[in-house]
């Protein structure tokens, strides 16, 4: 693993899982070490109680991502490079205690034993999620229903005497996506230019295979693409571990792409080249851009991935922008 995987695994696992933690909660419960705060009370009754169960340990585990970041960043940046922490039967917090223990000599006695206890905390937490999604597998999809819908209303409306284009134009979100020429991951040629151009709009989902959130949201992401063919529009995943080609990324990135039932392109470009480079100042995981046929943003980035409400809403306002504006 080089070091810019290293750091999109930092980043992907603290920074987004922590902008998550904050938009669930706002208070003190995942810090407090003697694992009171994960202890359910008692066992979920049904489906509801379980869903609300799973959403609470989730926050709990993303806030505990979220302290001490300096911490956590010694800990990815010592990350076993042979090691894949990868979504399914795998406890995250387990990989966090090998990689911390791996690295014990990068820390003091002191940081080494909060690591120990916030890494055990993680692995209880996702022992609980799991038990929950054992019994109740329809929790998972249960928690995302309804945010990948098409918002409509006064919301998505334009005024009359206001294109969708002006108002683009005065929100200063006409940056460029950097053009590029590359491949999917079945080797055909991709153009930048020609994807942008044929489609109303393009959703460009920037992801990486070890990252929990990024697998987690595959599943609805393929669906958005499909609601985006009925409209005139695509969506693309660019796995960074992919870049300048890596067939070991490449084949890792097809796999989990098949286990989650994602069938939409993927591409990858050079990393030295103008879309590479601007892939590399990406510091949070999930990310993805509205892209219109223009080849303009459309909008600011979406940062976290739309399993959460808020995202999914962004992310569906600047689709319905960048349709209410094409002129096709």
């Amino acid at each position: 693993m080089n070091a810019k995987k290293i750091l999109a695994l930092l980043l992907g696992a603290m920074m987004l899982l922590s902008l998550a933690a904050c938009g669930a909660k706002n208070d003190d419960k995942a810090a407090d070490m003697n694992g009171n705060d994960t202890e359910m009370a008692g066992e979920a009754k049904n489906a509801e109680e379980a869903l609300a169960m799973h959403k609470e340990l989730m926050a709990q585990e993303n806030a505990l991502l979220s302290e001490n970041a300096e911490l956590w960043e010694k800990v990815f940046m010592a990350a076993d490079k042979g090691m894949s922490m990868q979504e399914d039967g795998k406890n995250y917090g387990d990989f966090l205690l090998k990689t911390i223990e791996d690295a014990k000599e990068e820390f003091s006695d002191e940081e080494f034993e909060w690591l120990k206890e916030a890494a055990t905390e993680i692995s209880n937490i996702e022992n609980k999620l799991t038990a929950l999604e054992e019994k109740y597998p329809e929790i998972v999809q249960q928690s995302m229903d309804g945010d990948m819908s098409m918002p409509a209303g006064d919301d998505m409306s334009m005024p009359s005497d206001q294109s969708g284009a002006d108002k683009m134009a005065e929100q200063g979100s006409m940056q460029k996506f950097p053009a590029f020429e590359g491949k999917d991951l079945d080797g055909n040629t991709v153009k930048s230019k020609d994807l942008f151009s044929a489609n109303a709009v393009t959703v460009v989902n920037f992801w990486f295979t070890t990252c929990n959130p990024c697998v987690g949201e595959l599943a609805e992401l393929d669906a958005l693409n499909k609601e985006l063919a009925e409209k005139g529009g695509s969506l693309i995943g660019v796995n960074t571990f992919t870049l300048d080609g890596d067939e070991a990324a490449i084949s890792e990135a097809k796999d989990v792409l098949a286990k989650k039932g994602a069938t939409y392109q993927n591409v990858y470009f050079d990393s030295d080249g103008e879309a590479g480079k601007f892939t590399t100042n990406i510091f949070a995981y999930p990310t993805t851009y509205v892209v219109d046929r223009s080849g303009n943003i459309v909008g600011e980035p979406i940062v976290g991935a739309i399993t959460e409400k808020k995202q999914a809403e962004t992310l569906q306002k600047l689709i319905e922008q960048a349709l209410a504006a094409d002129v096709g």
